[in-house]
């Protein structure tokens, strides 16, 4: 400060003037003096704010001192200075100005913001209020749903029961109508066949009418009884390779003439592209176009009937049944598909029927895996569709099984409850040694009448039973000619019965023949029965039955087709069949087969799948169109079949048993069967060889079984249940354990499993296979590992067979009887 030099007023800043604080009491008193030392002075700052209230005379003053002090002050200069300043304070001003009004109306605006908050806050709690009320009447609406929804699952649950037992009802009213209807049919034909010749011809027609009122009779049944089956879920199906040309031709073979009858033109037409053969039940897929080819008969008075099957896509084939009758309104077209509906309804009607023809094709066609459209425009005609798939794929449907310790029981428990059951007065008082007789298991007595008349007119005597268990004891006890069994009898049934007859040795070579009427089933036939006919019966067909039993009994000699190409094989099995009671022919190629089939009668024949000249398939399918009815066939052969061979041929079903025979002695024992072979006359040798098949348990006694597990969980389940049936059993860890058990021990068989420490299973059946002495030695492998390639690289190993883990212990003692039988 003391350095400081005077400064002008005008570079002072702009806020402050200095005077000489001595003037300060001339000053007036509104100025504020802040005294202060300059240059040993009293010096003081005057604030600039407060120049304008100068007057003249005080500026003069204050130039005055100024000077005196040397500061330059002038007051002209000064009032430039403060105009400029007023001026910028007064743009400062309004510009405060309108920024304050500016601010005033953000204000106004924040204002009506937050009045307008207010206002959507209100509306949002009358929205909340409304979201509430909402909620609440929802809730209670959902709590409606549940309850009507509860509700409905509660009538869909008696709706079911209605429909079970309705189907049921339907299905025994049926059985039950069917059951007399037998009857009527049969003396109601014999009646009107008039062969004694003393009925008039009033009497004759009379009896006619109502043969043919009971077949009318049957045909309801029939439809009624196919509708409850569908409806309950138990319409079996026998999926099979189907010729479409074949279908074709049979339907215009049956329909043509009664199209004829009418004046209309019947044709069938099948596209060049659509395929020759698809997969699916040809029996189901032949009622469905029967249906609608009737129904296109009834309904059409002129013009044309007109069958096409043609591609409906890649997968699918569509087949149309056209006509150019009456048709049906479209107010119509859905209910001709319901039961007991036609379009034709109401007590005015002209055309008969039931109404149930398209209901049954509907639910029928569902279940090919296909459907049925209709097309159709009044006093022009209708068009069926069928659409089926070209490959029927079937449902992965779980299968439940009797288990025979189960049907024992029942048996046991049943057997007194039905001994001596009321039957027919039989024949059974007077009987000779050399009569031919025949046993009847039937349950309803006036049928069983007329069976055992007819059978007394073909010579025969017959001995009588109404269940199950009391056909069995007369079986045992009088070893009948034949058996005629029917299915549903008191107590066990008549498949029970079957099996047991097949079973026992001393019974199995009677020839049983089913007559039932529950619908045709191939079951019964593959377990031995010679024939199945379904109920009623007619009498020409019971005529043929117990012609065809005639026929049996005298033919003593039974002529069995071997077809084998290898030499050797053919006259193994040839020697291991033949013996006395069976001639044996063997062919070696399809063609030479065809010509014995053609020339001679067989009783059964055992086929090779692998021909020279064209394969086992193509064979049979050859060899059915020969001859009406193909015998028992048996399929031998050492290859593993695969599920599309055994699909194969299974299309053959309705004629032929697959057995898959992989021994000789089951061979000999399923052509024992078939050709109705009584064990008793066979040599002791093949005697003894069936009977050791039988004898499940004999095969076991003694034997010394090798267990090689490095689980010992499995180890001592496993040691159990083969030393409860009076096997020995050794036991190994691993694979280098059990080649030491077997240096030490005779062994009969070895149960192997692959995944082991040290040495695996597949080491250890090469390293036994490898040393001479052990290369016949069963030897069964057991593995949790099933892939597809896992059972032949046990094979390739040494294994004579392979089974997988989780055991199935059935399975397993049913190998190792097998192998132990060698």
């Amino acid at each position: 400060a003391s350095e400081a030099k005077p400064v002008l007023i005008k570079n002072l800043p702009p806020d402050y003037i200095k005077v000489n604080s001595s003037l300060g009491n001339v000053l007036p008193k509104t100025l504020l003096i802040y005294p202060f030392q300059y240059a040993g002075k009293v010096s003081g700052v005057i604030e600039l704010a407060t120049l304008t209230t100068f007057s003249d005379k005080e500026l003069q003053l204050m130039e005055m001192v100024s000077e005196n002090i040397g500061i330059a002050f002038n007051s002209s200069q000064s009032r430039a200075i403060l105009k400029s300043l007023l001026e910028e304070t007064q743009v400062q001003s309004e510009e405060l100005q309108a920024q304050q009004e500016e601010l005033r109306q953000v204000n106004e605006e924040l204002e009506e913001q937050a009045q307008n908050l207010k206002q959507q806050q209100e509306e949002l709690q009358m929205t909340n209020e409304e979201l509430e009320e909402q909620t609440r009447s929802l809730e209670m609406k959902n709590r409606e749903v549940e309850q009507a929804r509860y509700d409905i699952e509660q009538k869909t649950r008696q709706l079911e029961i209605t429909s079970k037992y309705k189907s049921e009802f339907l299905a025994n009213m049926s059985h039950e109508l069917r059951t007399p209807l037998n009857s009527l049919l049969i003396l109601s034909k014999e009646l009107a066949d008039n062969r004694p010749g003393n009925l008039s011809e009033d009497q004759k027609e009379c009896a006619k009418i109502i043969y043919d009122s009971g077949q009318d009779l049957l045909s309801l049944i029939n439809e009624v009884l196919d509708l409850s089956k569908v409806e309950a879920g138990k319409m079996e199906l026998n999926i099979e390779p189907v010729e479409l040309k074949t279908i074709a031709d049979n339907l215009l073979r049956e329909f043509k003439r009664s199209a004829e009858k009418k004046e209309l033109k019947f044709s069938v037409e099948l596209t060049g592209d659509i395929p020759e053969i698809i997969k699916t039940d040809s029996m189901r897929l032949n009622q469905v176009l029967k249906n609608l080819l009737s129904n296109a008969l009834k309904f059409t008075e002129k013009g044309s009937i007109q069958i096409a099957m043609e591609n409906y896509n890649k997968d699918h084939i569509v087949i149309h049944v056209k006509d150019t009758g009456i048709g049906i309104p479209e107010d119509k077209q859905l209910a001709v598909f319901e039961a007991f509906q036609q379009a034709d309804g109401g007590t005015s009607r002209k055309y008969g029927g039931t109404g149930l023809g398209l209901s049954i094709s509907r639910e029928l066609a569902k279940l090919l895996r296909g459907y049925i459209t209709l097309k159709s425009k009044v006093d022009e005609g209708s068009v069926f569709s069928l659409v089926l798939p070209v490959e029927f794929k079937e449902e992965a449907v779980p299968e439940t099984t009797e288990s025979t310790s189960a049907k024992k029981s029942v048996h046991a428990k049943d057997q007194t409850s039905f001994i001596n059951y009321p039957t027919i007065k039989d024949n059974r008082d007077t009987l000779g040694k050399n009569d031919k007789v025949v046993l009847i298991i039937e349950d309803d007595l006036k049928f069983a009448e007329i069976m055992m008349k007819q059978a007394n007119e073909k010579g025969f005597k017959c001995i009588a039973a109404s269940t199950g268990e009391d056909g069995l004891i007369l079986a045992r006890k009088y070893k009948p000619t034949a058996i005629i069994l029917d299915l549903d009898l008191p107590g066990v049934n008549g498949n029970y019965v079957l099996s047991v007859l097949k079973e026992d040795p001393s019974l199995r070579h009677i020839p049983v023949h089913i007559v039932s009427v529950n619908e045709r089933s191939m079951k019964p036939i593959k377990e031995g029965a010679i024939e199945y006919l379904m109920k009623p019966v007619t009498k020409d067909e019971l005529e043929e039955a117990f012609s065809r039993i005639e026929s049996f009994v005298n033919r003593k000699m039974k002529n069995l087709l071997i077809i084998e190409d290898d030499d050797n094989s053919g006259k193994a099995m040839k020697r291991l069949i033949g013996n006395g009671d069976v001639k044996c022919f063997v062919a070696t190629t399809g063609a030479e087969a065809l010509k014995l089939y053609a020339d001679l009668h067989f009783d059964c024949i055992v086929l090779d799948i692998g021909l020279p000249d064209m394969s086992g398939f193509e064979l049979i399918h050859k060899l059915e169109k020969v001859k009406d009815i193909l015998p028992p066939v048996i399929v031998y052969t050492g290859k593993e079949l695969s599920r599309e061979e055994n699909l194969e041929l299974e299309k053959y079903s309705e004629s032929i048993i697959i057995k898959g025979v992989k021994s000789e002695e089951r061979l000999l024992d399923e052509t024992a069967l078939f050709l109705h072979r009584a064990i008793s006359n066979l040599p002791e040798s093949k005697q003894h060889i069936i009977n050791r098949l039988y004898d499940k348990e004999i095969v076991f006694t003694g034997k010394k079984i090798l267990l090689v597990d490095d689980d010992m969980r499995n180890v001592f389940a496993l040691s159990k249940i083969l030393k409860e049936r009076g096997m020995e059993v050794l036991k190994a860890e691993n694979g280098i354990n059990a080649l030491d058990v077997l240096d030490k021990e005779s062994v009969d068989l070895v149960l192997m499993d692959i995944m082991m420490p040290e040495m695996d299973g597949y080491e250890a059946m090469r390293r036994i296979r490898a040393q001479g002495k052990f290369r016949k030695l069963p030897v069964i492998a057991l593995t949790a590992k099933a892939m597809k390639d896992d059972k032949q690289k046990c094979i390739d190993a040494g294994a004579n067979d392979y089974i997988t883990k989780p055991l199935d212990v059935e399975r397993l003692l049913s190998l190792m009887r097998v192998w132990l039988s060698k």
